[in-house]
């Protein structure tokens, strides 16, 4: 059953990476990766003195994930931002559950409560591109994401309030707004590293 589940997933997996090719949110190799070795790099080497290029701070990873109360009564509910995330990201998320029973909030161990996309290499590259030259344009009176963010390792999560300011999520077949966590992974040893990574690449951080 395990082996017919993992089959399954990778069957939809690859389903909703065609479909996000088809609607433009999944473009193939992106200018990032070439921004990274061509523009970046050289940029590090110059601020922090590195003395080659292998220890520069990279991107490694980015995962976005989000979590729902009402889940704990509606699984449709989740089910459909499960769906409404895979367009967003072009990978089906997977289900998160909860670590450990608290009954004052009807949550039991086990129970899912949530979903979370990690995405790595080429989807990761055109995740960054999208959010940073087409999503957060798009925020209200936007001056720019607070530089709070980061955990003391040179990692960076941002937090977004609802998932319709993205243009592959349409408006009237939205039932429910939900918020979501965008965590960029890094190599980075510090924030100061870590930052100055991310503002290379086009994150927009608030002076």
């Amino acid at each position: 059953m395990a082996k017919e589940k993992k089959q399954k997933e990778i069957k939809e997996t690859k389903e909703t990476t065609v479909s996000a090719k088809k609607a433009g949110t999944f473009t193939g190799a992106s200018p990032y990766q070439k921004k990274y070795k061509d523009e970046v790099v050289p940029a590090l080497i110059q601020q922090f003195q590195y003395k080659n290029g292998m220890q520069c701070p990279r991107l490694a990873k980015i995962v976005v994930n989000t979590c729902l109360k009402e889940a704990t009564s509606d699984r449709k509910i989740l089910e459909k931002v499960q769906v409404e995330m895979g367009q967003i990201t072009g990978q089906k998320p997977l289900l998160t559950q909860a670590k450990k029973s608290i009954a004052n909030f009807k949550l039991r161990e086990g129970q899912p409560i949530g979903c979370a996309v990690t995405l790595r290499k080429q989807r990761m590259y055109e995740f960054l591109n999208r959010l940073v030259n087409v999503v957060l344009p798009r925020v209200r009176d936007f001056r720019g994401v607070s530089p709070k963010g980061f955990d003391g390792r040179g990692n960076y999560t941002l937090g977004m309030t609802e998932q319709t300011i993205f243009s592959e999520i349409h408006l009237d077949k939205v039932e429910k707004v939900f918020g979501m966590n965008i965590t960029f992974v890094t190599t980075a040893k510090t924030n100061d590293e870590g930052k100055a990574l991310l503002k290379a690449m086009g994150m927009p951080f608030r002076e």
